[in-house]
């Protein structure tokens, strides 16, 4: 925890992300899960995921599809720029996680930190005493849901509370009318990565804070997709697709340098789904966390092709799917 405290808070602030090209085209993949169901011929996950979220909201032309993808490209070499279409993270959530540092710290310490967003507050009491968390008696301070959450749930929960307001917050219609599906997608994933980097040498909370964040660039493109297509709709061509995935990405890549996020995230981000290398499985880790997210939400919708992957998953990867269930029920009581 120290050591990606003192990355995250260091002196050194997260340099440029190493961006993969942003490319004309992509190929559909072969399979749904790269170490689960192996399937040929099976519907590219990303892709499945693009029309099933765009599906109530096609009403963009071909035409339009240009225009929005040299948009991305552009805020893609810009994240200050496409930072600034996002609520950033609340101040008070580096202050606590500064603080996590000083072993000498007490709950009531914390407690004052927290106390500083009143938002905040509320949402850290309300969810302590959740059925997820089981309080035995009912927690009515700030001290009390500390001590319940310890510094891990604690951590877990304000970057939770904090990712779901820059999601969930929106304005412009098409972000606003996607974001739930988002959010819950983002929950899954990050909950998976922290449970799949605990056996990849991967750290378990940065995996976690990548899992969050690795869709804000989906709502950058949603938000310039309500600016630029007339309409308000989104276009739906595969190739579109595909392309506003991969830009996304880059763009969510380079909102966390600019929030100086440690690099190991930034990486993970732009690198979804690399091989894992002897200097890092995170990408490895996020990318897995990302599609078994995914066809959990696809799955739910009956669509036999994913229902049958999902029940083809490995042991080790059906554990963490089963786990999602408990996370819509959470999602449910809030």
């Amino acid at each position: 925890m120290k050591r990606w405290l003192a990355r995250l808070f260091g002196a050194t602030p997260a340099g440029p992300v190493d961006h993969p090209p942003f490319p004309s085209s992509l190929p559909v993949a072969d399979s749904l899960l790269t170490s689960g169901a192996d399937q040929p011929g099976a519907p590219d996950l990303d892709l499945a995921f693009f029309h099933w979220l765009a599906g109530p909201h096609i009403a963009g032309a071909a035409g339009d599809e240009a225009l929005v993808l040299d948009e991305l490209t552009r805020l893609a070499r810009d994240p200050q720029a496409a930072s600034a279409l996002v609520p950033r993270v609340p101040a008070v959530i580096p202050q606590v996680l500064r603080s996590l540092r000083d072993e000498a710290g007490s709950s009531a310490d914390l407690a004052r930190l927290v106390a500083q967003d009143a938002v905040l507050v509320a949402e850290v009491i309300r969810e302590v005493n959740s059925p997820y968390y089981q309080p035995g008696t009912p927690v009515r301070n700030l001290e009390g849901a500390l001590l319940l959450l310890g510094q891990n749930g604690l951590r877990m929960l304000l970057a939770r509370v904090a990712f779901r307001r820059i999601i969930s917050l929106q304005t412009s219609r098409l972000a606003r009318l996607v974001a739930p599906q988002l959010w819950s997608q983002s929950e899954k994933c990050a909950q998976a990565a922290s449970l799949l980097a605990h056996g990849q040498g991967a750290d378990p909370f940065e995996a976690y804070l990548a899992g969050l964040m690795h869709n804000v660039g989906l709502i950058v493109a949603l938000r310039v997709i309500d600016g630029l297509v007339p309409s308000g709709g989104l276009p739906d061509s595969d190739a579109f697709g595909l392309r506003l995935v991969h830009a996304a990405r880059l763009i969510s890549a380079g909102i966390a340098a600019q929030w100086e996020l440690p690099p190991a995230i930034c990486h993970a981000i732009a690198h979804l789904g690399d091989a894992a290398t002897p200097s890092s499985s995170l990408p490895a880790v996020l990318g897995e966390a990302d599609r078994l997210a995914k066809l959990h939400m696809l799955a739910r919708g009956g669509q036999p092709a994913f229902v049958s992957a999902a029940a083809s998953l490995s042991a080790e990867l059906h554990r963490i799917y089963a786990t999602f269930n408990d996370t819509d029920h959470a999602d449910q009581d809030a």
